[in-house]
Formats: C-alpha cells, sequence, structure tokens
C-alpha cells in the first residue's frame, strides 16, 4: 500500500478521531484537543495539514470526519497499536502501562511487511 508519509503526530490525531468516533460520526477539534493534552491552537494547525493531504475532512471551528483514505490509515495505525500491545502484554509480559506506551511509539515506525508478518504471526500464536 502506497501511503503518504505522515508524522507520528498525525497518524496519532488520525487515530484518536477514529476513536472519539469509530462509527464515523462527525468530532469537534475540541475534543480532540482534550482526548491528547494539546492546546486547540495546535490542534487547528495539525487538522490544517490533514486537510490538505486529503486525510479529513473539516471546515474552520467546524466538525471534523476522516475521508475514506483517512478512516483506512487511521485504521492501520489502531491495528498496529492493538498488535503490538498485544504482543507486548501476552508474549513478552510487559506491564500493560508499558505496552500501551511503547505501542504507540512502535506503531508509527513499523514497516508494512513487518505489519503483516507480525498479524500473520500474531493469529498463528495467540488465540482470540
Amino acid at each position: 500500500m502506497n501511503q503518504i508519509p505522515l508524522s507520528p503526530a498525525a497518524e496519532d490525531y488520525l487515530e484518536t478521531i477514529l476513536a472519539l468516533a469509530p462509527d464515523g460520526t462527525l468530532v469537534r477539534s475540541v475534543d480532540v484537543s482534550t482526548q491528547l493534552g494539546i492546546s486547540r491552537a495546535a490542534v487547528s494547525k495539525a487538522l490544517a495539514n490533514l486537510v490538505q493531504a486529503g486525510l479529513i475532512a473539516h471546515t474552520p471551528y467546524g466538525s471534523i470526519q476522516l475521508t475514506e483514505s483517512g478512516l483506512a490509515r487511521a485504521h492501520l495505525v489502531t491495528q498496529s497499536h492493538q498488535m503490538l500491545k498485544r504482543f507486548l502484554i501476552e508474549i513478552l509480559g510487559l506491564d500493560e502501562n508499558i505496552a500501551e506506551q511503547d505501542a504507540c511509539r512502535l506503531e508509527h515506525v513499523i514497516s508494512e511487511e513487518t505489519r503483516q508478518k507480525w498479524l500473520h504471526y500474531i493469529a498463528r500464536t495467540l488465540p482470540d
């Protein structure tokens, strides 16, 4: 899958928007700001970049919604996060808080090839 390069912070925004509205409903920027613990001004700037990348639809002071490509990217980041966290807890035996922090860092740097192989490994190794 050929993807637009995004910063870890931009991917975190997509992941947060998806978490706030998993059913695709509209999200308010103030909710993103609160969830991430970031100023509303910083959120506004980041959202403008995501609009430019075609990953969200957003009007100034209006609601936010993931586009089709934004939704796909948010799902990839979320899936990577969940996969990594599960592996760190269930295979390596890490504490959940440490696993959460590490998964959040690792999800941004893992290659697509490694992600696919890791998912395959987990599907074979761990019960649902």
